[in-house]
């Protein structure tokens, strides 16, 4: 199989079902958040960090194909005809969301309070992770504005919501461990 098949040579692509958009289409822009925050985590995951977090970001990352293969489908064919669906893919569901909920209480614990915002930066790692919340945060707008023509399953938005949390704590846990300085971001007062 060859990697180049030249139909996108029109800007345009397909969708999974085959339906046609331009590769500027919203739920493009999308699916390609997403798949560039699953590039970042590739990167993270790559740096020296614990073990744990580089296998849950293992599953985060497995997770976000099927995030952006659900975007990647055209609603209106995404049931054959036969009443099956026509990706045979899991769904995001309610113990995915769990997983990073429970992760982000366990790295809570060994975390200092948060008083103030807190500037990204400190260790090259923290603010890979960092970059990796942007991306994940500008993933979710996009893909609610999507889910604002197009209704999308609600469990995909409350997993890249829950998503750039957990990669929120994830950047402070980096910060503890690596033993970076956490700044603060503490607003200059104007005389």
């Amino acid at each position: 199989m060859k990697i180049y098949t030249k139909t996108g040579d029109n800007a345009t692509t397909a969708l999974f079902g085959g339906t046609r958009v331009e590769k500027h289409h919203i739920r493009i822009e999308s699916y390609g958040t997403i798949d560039e925050l699953n590039s970042w985590l590739g990167l993270i995951r790559d740096q020296d960090i614990d073990v744990n977090a580089k296998k849950i970001l293992s599953i985060i990352q497995d997770k976000l194909f099927t995030v952006g293969a659900i975007l990647a489908t055209d609603p209106e064919k995404a049931i054959l005809k036969n009443g099956k669906e026509r990706l045979n893919i899991p769904k995001i569901d309610e113990s995915d969301i769990e997983l990073l909920e429970n992760e982000m209480d366990q790295m809570d614990v060994d975390l200092p309070q948060m008083t103030h915002f807190i500037l990204p930066g400190g260790h090259t790692t923290v603010s890979y992770c960092h970059i990796a919340r942007t991306v994940c945060r500008r993933a979710e707008r996009l893909t609610s504005h999507l889910n604002a023509t197009e209704a999308i399953d609600k469990q995909v938005l409350k997993y890249i919501n829950r998503l750039s949390d957990y990669l929120f704590v994830l950047a402070r846990k980096l910060s503890l461990d690596l033993k970076a300085e956490e700044i603060k971001w503490i607003p200059e007062k104007k005389d």
